[in-house]
C-alpha cells in the first residue's frame, strides 16, 4: 500500500499540465426548426437558458466526460455526455414533443411544474466508477432508504425500505432482469460498469415497469451519446483486500443522426477477503462482461440491438457449510469460524457459476408531433450452477443446475400535449425454468413454465404552474405450470395429502410426481400528486397498490440451498402479497442548504419471509432449516437526505434511513428488518486546476434491538449424551462505526484526461458483522481496504 500512496502524491506533485476549462454552445430547436425560447442547459451545477432565437453558451466547464441535459417543456429531455477538452464545443439540440418516462428528468429551475408525479433518486456518474470493481447494490447504498442485502462480500442485493428480492425488480436498458431472482443469496446478473445512469423508484408508482414492485423499482440505462462524436472510458481499480481488482474498458460513437454504437467489456480478479484476524477462505470472485449496442436514428424513427453477457465464478465462504450439529451448534454460538485456511485466489466448493445473456431488439418512432410508438424484443438465458463440497464420481458435478430461458415482447405509447400525457402498454412473456438431472440430487426449484400477461394506462395533468397530478391502473395474468417430485415423508409433514392430492400424476415407489398449476389476476394501481409550495419548496405525494405472486422459491423450495448453506421449506400454501403503501416526499432547495424527506407506510397482506426453525442433519451435514411462512405486515419508516454547503470549498452531506417492521398477526418486529443508519460525508474541494478532492465518510449502523425471537434447541452430543444446545440465529449483532477516505486529482494528458484517486474503507480496520448478511453468523465482514482507482477518459 506504501505504493499505492507514494504513487498517488507522485502523480499530484507532478501534475503540472496547463489548466484550462470549455465551454460548450449551440442552438435549441424544436423538429421544425423554431427556436425553443428558455430551454434549460444543465451541467452538473452550471446552468444557461437560451435566448429567443434559440442560442445558448455555458462557460467554464471542467475537461474530461461530463453529463450534458437540455429540457424544455413539453418535450423531449436531451440527456448525453460529452467529451470537453479545453476549446469550445458546439451542440445543436433538436428536441422533440414526445419523450419515453427513462429520458424525463424533472428540474427545480423549470418554470412550471413537471407532470409526472414519481420521485425518481439517481447515482450519479461519478458514483458508479467509484464503485467500478464491485457490484450494483454496493453503490445504491449512497441513496437514504436503500440498504444491501449480502451473502458474505461478492453478492450484494439492493434492499429498498426493509424489501428485496422478487420484491424490488431491476430492469436493464429497459427490460426486466430475469436471473433467478427469487433467491436471497443471488445478486442482480449484471456488470456496473455497463450502466450510464441508474435510478431508484421506490414504492410501485411507474406502473409501465410492472404491478409487483412492492419495494421500488431499479433502472440501469447504458450509456447514451447524441453528439456526433466517439470518445472512450478506461478505469483500473486494485484493492488491497482480496489483492486484486478489475479493469474495465469502453468506446461510444454518438450522433444526432445515423449510426450510433457503444460498446465495453470488464475484467474482475479477486481472492479471498480478510477480515480483521482472519482470512475468509473461499471468497474470491472472478468476472469477465461484455456489453454493446448499435442504433440507427432517422427523422421521425430510430432502430437499436443490443446484447450483455454476465460470466460470473463466486465463491461461498467455507465456513457456512459445517459438518456435523455439534459443530453447526459450536460454529454459531462461539463466533469464531469454523474453517480459515490460508489466502489463495483459487476459488473451489461452495461456489457459484453464472452466465447471463441478454439481446434486445427495439424500434421507436414518432407517430405524430404529439405521439410516439416503441416496439421491444427482449431475450435472456441465464445459466446458474451451485456447487457444494462432494466427492466420488460427483466432485466436480454441480448440486444445482438451472437453466432460464425467457422471450419478452412489448408495446408502449405515449401521448403528450399541452398539460396533459397518456401513457398505455401491453407486455407479454414466456418461461421455461430447466433443472438438470445430471446433479444426482433432487432440485431445490423444479422444471416449470410461466406465462405473463400485463396491461397498463397512466394518465397526467399539471392543473396549474404549481400543481400536477399523475394516475395509473394495471392488469397482470400470470400462470405457472411445474413438475416437481416429493418425498413422501415430506408430502405428509406439510400436511399436503387430501388438499393437494391433485396435484399427484405418478407414484415412484418414496417420491410423488406432482404437477402443481398456479393462475393469478392482480390489479396494481397509483396516484400521485406534485405541488410547488414556493420557489424553493416541493411537495410530492403517492399512494400505491402492488400485487406479488409467489416465487418458485416460496412455493416449492425443497431442500439443502448449496450456496448458502441452509435447508429452505417452500409452502403450496402461499398466497400472493398485497401492499397498500403511502409515502410523502417534501424537497427543499436552495445555495446553501437543501434537503429531501420522505416518510411512508407501507402495509402488506400475505407478507412471505424465510423463518428459522431448527437444525437438520443430512448426509452432507448439519444445517439451519428455513421455512417460508407468511403474515400481515406494516413496514413504516422515514429516508432523509440534506446538502450543506460551508463556505467555497467543503461541502457537508447527510443520509438517514430507518425502517420499523412489524408483524400485524402476532405483535413482535419483522425479521431481517435494517436497523437506523446514518451516514456524514465530509467533501473539501480545492478548486484548484487539477479538481482535487478529499473526502471523510463516517457511517453509523445502529444495533437492531426490534427482532423476533426464532431461537430454537439442537441435539448435541455430549459424554455420550444428546444434550439439547440453544442455538441463538435472532439475536443481531452490535452496532458498528466505520471511517472511510478517499482523494483524488485529475490533469490533462494531451486529449486524455486522467484522474487518480486513493481510498481507504473501514480506516480503523474495525471488526463488525452485519445484521443483513446472510453469513453473519459464521464470520465478521471483511477488513481495512486501500483502493487505488486510475480513469482515463479519451
Amino acid at each position: 500500500m506504501r505504493f499505492y500512496i507514494l504513487l498517488l502524491f507522485a502523480v499530484i506533485a507532478t501534475g503540472n499540465s496547463a489548466y484550462s476549462q470549455s465551454t460548450l454552445s449551440g442552438k435549441v430547436t424544436d423538429s421544425k426548426s423554431q427556436p425553443l425560447d428558455g430551454s434549460h442547459i444543465h451541467i452538473g451545477e452550471l446552468h444557461a437558458i437560451s435566448t429567443p432565437l434559440g442560442t445558448y453558451e455555458l462557460h467554464n466547464i471542467p475537461n474530461g466526460q461530463q453529463r450534458v441535459v437540455i429540457s424544455y417543456i413539453g418535450y423531449t429531455t436531451l440527456d448525453t455526455i460529452i467529451h470537453f477538452n479545453g476549446s469550445t464545443v458546439r451542440l445543436n439540440a433538436i428536441l422533440k414533443p414526445a419523450s419515453t418516462q427513462l429520458q424525463e428528468v424533472v428540474l427545480s429551475e423549470a418554470t412550471r411544474v413537471s407532470k409526472s408525479a414519481v420521485v425518481k433518486q439517481d447515482v450519479k456518474l461519478i458514483t458508479l466508477e467509484k464503485y467500478s470493481s464491485a457490484t450494483l447494490g454496493d453503490a445504491l447504498k449512497e441513496i437514504p432508504g436503500v440498504y444491501s442485502l449480502k451473502t458474505g462480500n461478492s453478492i450484494v442485493k439492493p434492499v429498498i425500505n426493509g424489501l428485496h428480492s422478487s420484491r424490488v425488480p431491476v430492469l436493464v436498458n429497459n427490460v426486466r432482469l430475469e436471473d433467478q431472482q427469487w433467491g436471497t443469496e443471488h445478486a442482480p446478473n449484471l456488470d456496473i460498469n455497463s450502466a450510464g445512469k441508474v435510478s431508484v423508484i421506490k414504492g410501485a408508482s411507474a406502473l409501465q415497469y410492472g404491478g409487483d414492485a412492492i419495494g421500488g423499482l431499479i433502472l440501469v440505462e447504458p450509456v447514451s451519446v447524441l453528439k456526433d462524436t466517439l470518445y472512450g472510458r478506461s478505469i483500473l481499480s486494485l484493492n488491497s483486500n482480496g489483492r486484486g481488482g478489475s479493469f474495465t474498458s469502453s468506446l461510444h460513437k454518438g450522433a444526432e443522426k445515423g449510426w450510433a454504437w457503444n460498446a465495453g467489456g470488464t475484467f474482475k480478479y479477486f481472492g479471498d477477503r480478510e477480515a480483521p484476524n482472519y482470512v475468509l477462505s473461499n471468497t474470491g470472485n472472478h468476472e469477465g462482461n461484455f456489453s454493446g449496442d448499435v442504433k440507427y436514428i432517422g427523422d421521425t424513427y430510430d432502430l437499436s440491438a443490443s446484447y450483455s453477457f454476465y460470466n460470473a465464478t463466486i465463491g461461498i465462504a467455507s465456513a457456512t457449510h459445517i459438518g456435523s450439529t455439534a459443530d453447526l451448534a459450536n460454529a454459531i454460538n462461539s463466533g469464531t469460524p469454523y474453517i480459515t485456511n490460508p489466502f489463495t485466489y483459487t476459488i473451489g466448493a461452495p461456489k457459484q457459476e453464472i452466465q447471463h445473456h441478454l439481446g434486445k431488439l427495439n424500434f421507436n418512432t414518432q407517430l405524430n408531433p404529439f405521439s410516439t410508438l416503441s416496439l421491444q424484443y427482449a431475450f435472456q438465458l441465464n445459466h446458474r450452477k451451485e456447487f457444494d463440497i462432494r466427492r466420488g464420481d460427483f466432485k466436480d458435478q454441480a448440486a444445482l443446475d438451472l437453466t432460464l430461458i425467457t422471450n419478452s415482447l412489448q408495446a408502449d405509447w405515449k401521448y403528450e400535449k399541452d398539460n396533459n400525457t397518456l401513457k398505455s402498454g401491453i407486455s407479454f412473456s414466456m418461461q421455461d425454468n430447466e433443472a438438470s438431472p445430471e446433479t444426482g440430487i433432487r432440485p431445490l426449484i423444479p422444471n416449470y413454465t410461466r406465462q405473463d400477461v400485463g396491461a397498463y394506462a397512466i394518465a397526467a395533468h399539471r392543473f396549474s404552474n404549481s400543481f400536477s397530478a399523475e394516475a395509473g391502473l394495471r392488469y397482470d395474468f400470470s400462470h405457472m405450470d411445474a413438475d416437481k417430485f416429493y418425498q413422501k415423508s415430506r408430502w405428509t409433514s406439510l400436511g399436503y395429502e387430501e388438499e393437494f392430492d391433485n396435484f399427484i400424476v405418478a407414484d415412484y415407489g418414496s417420491q410423488w410426481l406432482t404437477n402443481p398449476k398456479f393462475t393469478f389476476h392482480n390489479i396494481s394501481a397509483s396516484l400521485g400528486i406534485k405541488k410547488i409550495l414556493s420557489t424553493n419548496w416541493e411537495l410530492f405525494a403517492n399512494a400505491g397498490l402492488a400485487m406479488r405472486n409467489p416465487n418458485p422459491s416460496e412455493l416449492f423450495s425443497d431442500g439443502l440451498h448449496h450456496s448458502n448453506g441452509t435447508i429452505e421449506l417452500g409452502s403450496l400454501r402461499t398466497k400472493k402479497e398485497e401492499s397498500y403503501k403511502l409515502s410523502t416526499t417534501l424537497v427543499k432547495h436552495g445555495n446553501t442548504f437543501s434537503f429531501e424527506v420522505t416518510p411512508y407506510a407501507n402495509f402488506i397482506s400475505n407478507f412471505i419471509f424465510l423463518k428459522p426453525t431448527g437444525a437438520e442433519y443430512t448426509i452432507r451435514g448439519s444445517f439451519p432449516v428455513y421455512n417460508y411462512v407468511q403474515a400481515d405486515a406494516l413496514l413504516t419508516g422515514i429516508d432523509f437526505h440534506s446538502d450543506l454547503y460551508l463556505g467555497e470549498h467543503l461541502k457537508h452531506s447527510l443520509n438517514l434511513a430507518y425502517v420499523y417492521g412489524t408483524n400485524r398477526d402476532t405483535d413482535e418486529p419483522l425479521i431481517d428488518m435494517p436497523p437506523l443508519n446514518i451516514a456524514n460525508t465530509i467533501r473539501y474541494s480545492f478548486n484548484d486546476r487539477h479538481n482535487s478532492f478529499a473526502e471523510l465518510r463516517s457511517e453509523a449502523v445502529f444495533t437492531q434491538n426490534r427482532y423476533p425471537n426464532y431461537n430454537f434447541y439442537a441435539d448435541v452430543p455430549q459424554n455420550g449424551e444428546l444434550v439439547p444446545v440453544l442455538v441463538d440465529v435472532s439475536t443481531p449483532p452490535p452496532g458498528y462505526h466505520l471511517l472511510h477516505f478517499s482523494t483524488g486529482t485529475e490533469f490533462d494528458l494531451g486529449k486524455t484526461k486522467a484522474s487518480v484517486n486513493l481510498s481507504v474503507n473501514n480506516i480503523f480496520n474495525t471488526t463488525y458483522r452485519d445484521y443483513l448478511n446472510r453469513q453473519r453468523l459464521y464470520t465478521d465482514e471483511a477488513g481495512r481496504n486501500f483502493m487505488l482507482q486510475i480513469k482515463l477518459n479519451y
